[in-house]
């Protein structure tokens, strides 16, 4: 299912009704009348293709979106490629302003460790910070090594290698994974936090995709995703252990236990990780994922459908993110981000999108 909705999503196109004036593609050549294109995070991928699917046939509009990796967003926005960019990487204030951007998170989920390993469950295997660093490290390279004994009494774990799976493309969970791990584990420190990094072992896959196919077709594989690819997939995910020492599973509640102490009004251009929050029913890898548009545009034609998607989104698409294991954001937080959107303006200096009050 995820790689329909991320296929339906990639075919779109995003055309405006009522003889709007045209923009650029995103390939830099002249645009069909009233296209516009989004790309970046796999991370919120099948989210945006249904809620596409959904605002396409309540409003006339289909969207392009490009789940091409947070990396590869952040550079196309900023190079006037695309309407608007996705990254679940926040970037700060002063990135922001350099580049003449706002940024605005859509919805919050949980980035999840997946496993393929033979008569274990998901949910059965437990890891650690430390273990599962030293997983992506290349110290542990066997299931059965002592470590994970020790952490899953009862558990039958196989006498197999590990297979180390991480993304191959610069990634916003790359960077939430990697976070998690330089905050929970010391020795991951040497290696670092961010969109892509010198992994020191393992084989790569692209998007969230990529990773998940590579896991679900090789027996001891261990790989990272955003958590409705392990749902939809049907993939093994580990509980893990969060800042308060609770081992955790990977739910739209402890996402939600995550966001739940966040203080956005204290960051400017959104700027906030929700990595090992410490309310004890915390997922230890939450984050939210985030838009960037530039606050100047010459083509209201496009940036105004693109607001007034996610300002339709932000109403009527809470169920279909409840649904596929994502979190919608508070309704507090909602309204933080429609006060943000005057921002972006036209050549008059107007904003071009006024959400409904």
């Amino acid at each position: 299912m995820i790689r329909m909705l991320i296929a339906a999503a990639a075919v779109l196109s995003l055309a405006a009704c009522g003889g709007q004036d045209t923009g650029k593609s995103s390939a830099g050549g002249p645009a069909a009348s009233g296209q516009i294109a989004g790309a970046g995070a796999t991370f919120p991928a099948p989210l945006y293709a249904a809620w596409a699917e959904q605002w396409k046939a309540s409003s006339g509009v289909a969207i392009n979106y490009q789940a091409i990796g947070s990396g590869g967003g952040i550079k196309q926005i900023k190079a006037k490629t695309v309407t608007f960019g996705a990254s679940d990487k926040p970037l700060t204030a002063e990135e922001l302003d350099a580049a003449g951007l706002v940024q605005f998170p859509t919805v919050i989920g949980g980035v999840v460790p997946i496993v393929n390993l033979p008569g274990v469950s998901g949910g059965q295997l437990k890891l650690t910070g430390g273990l599962l660093a030293d997983i992506y490290l290349g110290k542990i390279k066997k299931w059965s090594d002592p470590a994970f004994v020790a952490a899953n009494p009862g558990v039958k774990l196989p006498n197999l290698p590990i297979t180390v799976v991480h993304r191959s493309d610069g990634s916003g969970t790359t960077f939430l994974f990697t976070t998690y791990l330089a905050k929970a584990a010391p020795q991951w420190g040497a290696v670092g936090a961010a969109e892509a990094v010198a992994w020191p072992t393992g084989q790569g896959g692209k998007g969230n995709d990529g990773v998940s196919a590579f896991v679900k077709n090789t027996a001891g594989a261990v790989g990272y995703v955003e958590y409705a690819y392990a749902k939809q997939n049907s993939l093994a995910f580990a509980q893990l252990q969060n800042v308060a020492g609770q081992f955790v599973a990977p739910t739209a509640e402890s996402f939600a236990a995550a966001a739940a102490a966040a203080d956005w009004t204290k960051a400017p251009g959104f700027n906030l990780l929700l990595v090992n929050e410490p309310d004890a029913k915390a997922w230890p890898i939450t984050g939210a994922t985030f838009i960037l548009m530039h606050k100047s545009q010459a083509n209201t034609a496009q940036a105004r459908p693109a607001l007034a998607f996610f300002d339709w989104a932000f109403t009527q698409g809470d169920a279909k993110a409840a649904e596929l294991g994502y979190v919608p954001l508070p309704a507090d937080l909602k309204a933080l981000v429609r006060a943000s959107w005057p921002a972006v303006v036209g050549p008059d200096a107007k904003p071009v999108f006024t959400p409904a009050s």
